[in-house]
């Protein structure tokens, strides 16, 4: 695996320019692009001032941040017209399982009136949630003195801002990436279909984030870094396992073609370590090395079933169009299947870095392989958000005009599309 974006090994003059930091070692006379020499001190005067370096480096969170805006208010809006509150429908679902968890007590805490998908309740059931976003929001309340829901959504918020910088340095680093490939990935990332979880009391913004940056860390073969971000989110859901196959096999590459020492001997198992803990954890408390799985089948039917499920489900649901939620849930599941065609096609020809396929793969492979409860595929693809980078990449070449545009018209359709699936659709997300 070649690591995009790599140190150049030192700086350079490059047509007219330093390519590169100014290091101390220069001598006290410089020359740049022919001008007359001057002092040192001078050519460090006329470095980049410090404020639009600063707009650059919140540039991503402002983005993502401004997406989300415009779903707030369209979901606040939809929300009143169906008679509910905004804030009930930001804590709503397995948004109320995670503040339960978050008020205390742990998992032997939570309050009694929350079940399962069947309207049952034992001592395990709260096991089925992993710990990474409620000891999140549990800081955030300590730290903040914020109820529970507020905090809640500032764990969310912030969340979300590690992850749109993360996005946007993987924008940077793929091939032929820019950083306005990365604010367009940014954009596109917080106006996916159900990005509206990146305003609620779940846990794939905190996902997204430790997802973001250990595939960073990992183009950039850092890998201790990459493997203890796989960690953190192996913590949060067990959609990491997609990332403990891309750092792992990264790994094995490293290590099969003798690259980077020991790192790779370290950092590719330690990716496995925070998904492995837990359900360690829930096998000890229920018995059974596969306890978190039967926790799941009994509790909201959810079971790996190759896509038989998923595909019944596409079938039906474009043969009678029973509804506009389930018709786009199809959608977009064949959008995602298509992407991931593009994906591994850019891979194959070298314009993809091969690790974020299989990444993005093995999401799509957990999604569409389960059966469940239909109405969350969606959102169960939001962590594959590195299919969306063929088209941050194909946009970044648009003009304007049309970039902004398409852009535009992403968030609108994001905004109603999550406003509707929370506060419309009767099923939960």
């Amino acid at each position: 695996m070649s690591a995009a974006g790599g140190d150049d090994g030192g700086a350079g003059v490059v047509r007219g320019r330093i390519a590169g930091p100014v290091p101390d070692a220069l001598p006290a006379e410089v020359s740049l692009a022919g001008s007359p020499t001057e002092p040192l001190a001078a050519v460090r005067a006329r470095r980049v001032p410090a404020w639009p370096v600063l707009g650059r480096v919140l540039l991503p969170a402002g983005l993502f941040l401004g997406v989300r805006l415009v779903g707030i208010v369209v979901l606040a809006m939809v929300a009143t017209r169906q008679g509910t509150r905004l804030g009930e429908e930001l804590g709503s679902w397995d948004g109320q399982w995670f503040l339960g968890l978050a008020q205390g007590g742990g998992y032997d805490g939570v309050p009694a009136a929350l079940s399962d998908a069947y309207g049952r309740r034992s001592g395990e059931t709260p096991l089925a949630f992993f710990p990474g976003y409620p000891v999140t929001v549990a800081v955030v309340r300590f730290l903040t003195g914020l109820p529970v829901l507020p905090a809640a959504l500032v764990a969310t918020t912030l969340a979300g801002i590690v992850a749109a910088h993360g996005v946007a340095k993987l924008g940077e680093l793929v091939p032929g990436g820019s950083r306005h490939v990365g604010l367009v990935l940014v954009v596109l990332f917080a106006g996916m279909p159900m990005a509206v979880v990146f305003s609620m009391a779940y846990s794939e913004a905190l996902f997204c984030a430790a997802a973001a940056w250990s595939l960073v860390f990992l183009l950039r073969r850092q890998w201790i870094a990459a493997g203890l971000a796989a960690t953190a989110a192996g913590l949060v859901r067990p959609t990491a396992a997609a990332l403990v196959a891309a750092v792992g096999l990264a790994a094995l590459v490293a290590v099969g073609t003798r690259r980077d020492g020991w790192r790779p001997w370290l950092g590719g198992p330690l990716a496995a370590a925070g998904l492995l803990a837990y359900l360690g954890y829930v096998a000890t408390r229920t018995g059974s090395l596969t306890g978190w799985f039967a926790l799941q089948q009994r509790g909201w039917d959810s079971r790996f079933d190759g896509g038989r499920a998923t595909t019944s489900f596409a079938v039906t649901a474009l043969a009678d169009g029973r509804s506009v939620m389930e018709v786009a849930t199809v959608g977009i599941l064949l959008g995602a299947l298509t992407l991931l065609a593009v994906s591994v096609a850019q891979a194959v020809r070298g314009r993809m870095p091969w690790p974020l396929v299989v990444y993005a793969a093995a999401v799509v492979v957990m999604d569409v392989g389960s059966n469940g409860l239909m109405g969350s595929k969606a959102r169960l693809l939001v962590p594959a958000f590195t299919l969306l980078l063929p088209v941050a990449l194909g946009l970044a070449r648009r003009r304007p005009g049309t970039r902004v545009s398409v852009l535009v018209a992403v968030v609108l359709v994001s905004g109603w599309f999550g406003a509707y699936a929370l506060a419309g659709w009767p099923h939960a997300i």
